[in-house]
């Protein structure tokens, strides 16, 4: 009955099962996630300007989404614990028709599985911690769009999402 569902984390009697990768080939992979922070124009400019009183927000939330990378394994249960080759972050503030911060995050390896978990949770984290720095001057902002962008690798090659944040 559940040997049949195709779901590859579910094991013939239903139970949740981490999937065994030990026959897979060992790839580069990569993956590429983002997320947006939108925020009022006047929290922005003070993250530009550096005047949030708890300190250098941007350099805290790159910070803390390369530590959530290599820590995926053990906040996301079935979730392979994996060497990154690579973890970054950057934040970019975006104006206009959204104002906030755009969060990407890269993480790379040479593994058996993909690197797609590391990186959406670097941009969850980084965005959650931009959040936490900035949440005694606006309690409003909205964390959102968090999603892979792109990944390479493995034997379903690479994948690249359509349309951007």
């Amino acid at each position: 009955m559940f040997g049949d569902s195709g779901l590859t984390h579910i094991d013939d009697t239903g139970a949740a099962r981490m999937v065994d990768v030990a026959a897979k080939t060992v790839t580069r992979r990569v993956a590429v996630a983002g997320a947006f922070l939108e925020m009022s124009p006047a929290t922005l400019e003070a993250v530009i300007s550096g005047n949030i009183p708890k300190g250098d927000v941007l350099a805290a939330a790159r910070i803390a989404g390369i530590m959530a990378a290599k820590k995926a394994s053990e906040l996301i249960p079935m979730c392979h614990p994996l060497s990154l080759t690579h973890a970054s972050v950057t934040l970019e503030p975006v104006t206009g028709s959204r104002t906030g911060i755009s969060i990407r995050a890269q993480a790379a390896t040479d593994a058996k599985t993909g690197v797609e978990m590391e990186a959406l949770t670097a941009a969850a984290v980084a965005g959650l911690t931009l959040y936490d720095m900035c949440k005694s001057i606006e309690k409003g902002m909205v964390l959102s769009d968090v999603m892979l962008l792109s990944k390479e690798g493995g034997v379903s090659g690479p994948w690249n999402r359509e349309e951007d944040l």
